[in-house]
C-alpha cells in the first residue's frame, strides 16, 4: 500500500509499521465524520479550470470599525470582485507571535483579533479557501515548545537539539541569521535548530509522533474548508546534519505522504508547494506521475518562483527574450499537475529562482533599481559565509514605475502589462491583493518594523480604501479596474484553461506571445504583450501560431476587430487575440 511503502522509507519497516497503526485510526476517524469529503474525487482538470483565480490576502488585509477583519474581507469581495475571484488564499490567520503571521502559536485556532471559524466558513461559502499550514516551524510561544522547555512529553521529541559545536557548514540557509538559537529548558540550556528566526522553532519529523500530529492538523484544515493547502517553506523540513538540509529525500517523501492520506480521505484538497529555489528543484516537487489515477504523487501545483524576477528583467530591458526562452521550457509531469503563476507574494521578489537564467550583473541591476525606487533587499547566508541576495523587497508597481518621476498614463499601462503576462500563461494564477490596486511601498511601515518585507504588507482602512477607489483618476481606480476586465474576460475563455496547450511564440524581442489552446482544441487565444514603451509590430501566421488563422483577429481586451496578419501594439500595449 502507497501510505505503508511511504511510512517504511522514511521510519524503517518496524517503526513504520507501529506508525501506520496510529495513522489508519486517525484517517478512519477522519472518514466517518466526514464521508462527504471522501466521496469528492476527481482528477485536477476537472478540479481546476479556467475560471479559477486565486487572491492572496492578509485576514485583516482590510478593517472598518467594530468589525472583525475577516468579515471586512468577505463584504469587499463580495462588493468588488465576486465576478473575478472565485478562491481566497487567507495568508496564516492563526494566533502568531511574529514575522506577521508566520510564526504559529495555535495551528487550529482563528486569530481572535480576526475573527473566528464561523467568518472563515462564512467566506468559504462564496469562495474557495486556500489555507496555509505553517509546518517546517512553530512559534516559541507555542504550548507544544513551552512543553518542551519544561520537560514535559511527548513535547520533548518535538524539536531538534544540536551540540553548537557540531559541524553545520553545509546547512543552506534562507536566512543570515544564527541556525541554532539557546534556550533555557528545565533540563538547562539546549540549542535548537530555527531556520528562520529565533522565534520559529523547527519541528523534528524524525519524531514520527510529530508527522502524525501534523497530519492531524491537515485533515482539520480540510474538515474546516480547505480546498488548497499551501505547505509553507516545505524544502527545509527534514534534517540531517552533514547534509544541505533541503530537498532531502525524507522531505519528499513525507510530502508524498500528506499526500497519499488526503487522496485517501479528502481527495478533493490539493497541495501547493512554496519553495523559493531554483526552477529545477522547484519542480521537483510535483513528484512522478501515477499512472493508475492520473496526476503525479507529491503535490499537484507549485509555485513558479523563476516568473517573477524573469518579469522584472523583461519590463526593466524592454526585452521578453529571456523570459520566452525559459517559458518555452515550462512543462507540467502529467496534465493533472498545474503551475502556480504569480508576480508578487507577501514576501519579497526571490532572485535565486533565476540563477543559470539571468547573469549576476542583470541581477544587480534588478537589485539597482529596486533600491532607487524606494525598496529594500533581503540577504541569504551562504554556506562559505558570504551574503548573497535572496529577495527583492518592494512592490510590484514601484519596482516597474519611478515613484520620483510619476506618469500614471504609462505607468498603470506598464504594469497591467506585467499582470497580463501572468494571467496568459498555463497554469493557475495567483494575485497579490497589493497588485489589484497598484500599491506603492509602505515607507511608514517599513519604518515602524524595521523589516525590509513590511513595505509589501500595508493593511488598509477600508473606508479610505473605498475614498480612493472612488477617484476615477487615481492610479488605484485605474489600475482595479483594468486588472478586474482582464480577470473577467479571462475566466469566460476555455482557452485559458490550465491544461490548456501554450505554446511560446518568437515573434520580436519586446513582445511576449503566447498561444494558449482550449482542452479540446475548441478555442486559441494569442496574447501579445509589449514589454517596452516603443511600437512594435508583429505578424501572426498560421505556421507560427500553430493553427489555422484567418486574416482578421478580434481583440478581447479592447473589443477592436483587426484585419491582416500585420499587428501593431502601442507601449505597454496587450491583446488577447482569437481569430475573428
Amino acid at each position: 500500500m502507497r501510505i505503508q511503502h511511504l511510512l517504511n522509507s522514511i521510519y524503517g519497516e518496524e517503526l513504520g509499521s507501529q506508525v501506520g497503526d496510529d495513522l489508519w485510526e486517525l484517517m478512519s476517524i477522519f472518514r466517518d465524520k466526514y464521508p462527504l469529503w471522501c466521496a469528492n474525487r476527481g482528477v485536477l482538470t476537472e478540479i481546476l479550470t479556467e475560471r479559477d483565480a486565486i487572491l492572496i490576502t492578509y485576514g485583516d488585509q482590510f478593517s472598518e470599525p467594530d468589525r472583525p477583519p475577516l468579515r471586512t474581507l468577505a463584504d469587499f469581495l463580495d462588493e468588488h470582485l465576486a465576478d473575478a475571484i472565485n478562491c481566497v488564499h487567507i495568508l496564516p490567520f492563526f494566533p502568531y507571535s511574529s514575522d506577521d503571521g508566520f510564526s504559529v502559536i495555535d495551528y487550529k485556532q482563528v486569530d481572535p483579533n480576526l475573527g473566528d471559524w464561523d467568518d472563515i466558513s462564512r467566506l468559504g461559502e462564496g469562495y474557495r479557501l486556500m489555507f496555509d499550514a505553517v509546518i517546517n516551524h512553530i512559534s516559541q510561544h507555542s504550548a507544544w515548545f513551552q512543553g518542551f522547555r519544561r520537560g514535559e512529553e511527548p513535547y520533548t521529541a518535538y524539536f531538534i537539539t544540536v551540540d553548537p559545536a557540531a559541524d553545520l557548514s553545509k546547512v543552506v540557509r534562507p536566512r543570515a541569521l544564527p541556525l541554532l538559537t539557546p534556550v533555557q529548558t528545565s533540563d538547562g540550556v539546549k540549542h535548537v535548530w530555527t531556520t528562520f528566526s529565533p522565534d520559529q522553532i523547527d519541528l523534528n519529523y524524525a519524531n514520527p509522533q510529530v508527522a502524525l500530529e501534523i497530519i492531524d492538523v491537515l485533515l482539520f484544515y480540510a474538515a474546516h474548508g480547505a480546498e488548497i493547502i499551501r505547505l509553507d517553506a516545505i524544502a527545509y523540513l527534514w534534517k540531517e546534519i552533514g547534509t544541505s538540509c533541503i530537498h532531502l529525500p525524507q522531505t519528499h517523501a513525507m510530502v508524498k505522504l500528506w499526500r497519499a492520506v488526503l487522496d485517501a480521505v479528502a481527495p478533493g484538497v490539493l497541495l501547493i508547494t512554496e519553495t523559493n529555489v531554483p526552477h529545477e528543484e522547484n519542480v521537483s516537487y510535483f513528484g512522478e506521475p501515477l499512472p493508475e489515477q492520473g496526476g503525479t504523487d507529491e503535490a499537484q501545483m507549485v509555485y513558479n518562483f523563476t516568473l517573477a524576477p524573469l518579469t522584472l528583467h523583461a519590463f526593466q530591458t524592454g526585452d521578453a527574450s529571456r523570459l520566452s526562452a525559459w517559458a518555452a521550457t515550462l512543462t507540467t509531469p502529467v496534465p493533472g499537475a498545474a503551475f502556480f503563476n504569480f508576480i508578487a507574494s507577501h514576501d519579497g521578489i526571490g532572485v535565486r529562482p533565476a540563477e543559470g537564467i539571468l547573469t549576476p550583473a542583470e541581477v544587480q541591476g534588478l537589485v539597482e533599481q529596486t533600491l532607487a525606487h524606494g525598496g529594500q533587499v533581503n540577504y541569504k547566508e551562504d554556506p562559505d559565509g558570504s551574503r548573497s541576495v535572496y529577495e527583492l523587497n518592494t512592490t510590484l508597481y514601484d519596482f516597474l514605475n519611478d515613484p520620483a518621476h510619476p506618469d500614471v498614463e504609462v505607468d498603470v499601462k506598464r504594469f497591467l502589462a506585467s499582470q497580463a503576462i501572468l494571467l496568459s500563461l498555463a497554469g493557475v494564477p495567483g494575485i497579490y491583493v497589493h497588485s489589484l490596486f497598484g500599491s506603492r511601498n509602505c515607507i511608514f511601515c517599513f519604518d515602524e518594523t524595521d523589516r525590509p518585507r513590511s513595505l509589501n504588507r500595508e493593511k488598509f482602512l477600508r473606508p479610505e480604501l473605498e475614498a480612493v477607489l472612488a477617484d476615477a483618476d487615481s492610479h488605484q481606480r485605474r489600475v482595479f479596474d483594468g486588472y478586474r476586465e482582464m480577470l473577467r474576460i479571462r475566466r469566460q475563455h476555455p482557452a485559458f484553461h490550465p491544461a490548456g496547450e501554450q505554446r511560446i511564440l518568437d515573434i520580436n524581442p519586446a513582445v511576449f506571445a503566447v498561444a494558449r489552446t482550449a482542452p479540446g482544441e475548441e478555442e486559441l487565444v494569442v496574447c501579445l504583450i509589449n514589454v517596452s514603451g516603443r511600437k512594435q509590430t508583429v505578424e501572426l501566421t498560421p505556421t507560427l501560431v500553430g493553427a489555422p488563422t484567418g486574416d482578421s483577429w478580434l481583440d478581447l481586451l479592447g473589443g477592436e476587430q483587426i484585419a491582416g496578419r500585420g499587428i501593431e501594439l502601442g507601449g505597454y500595449e496587450v491583446m488577447w487575440l482569437v481569430s475573428d
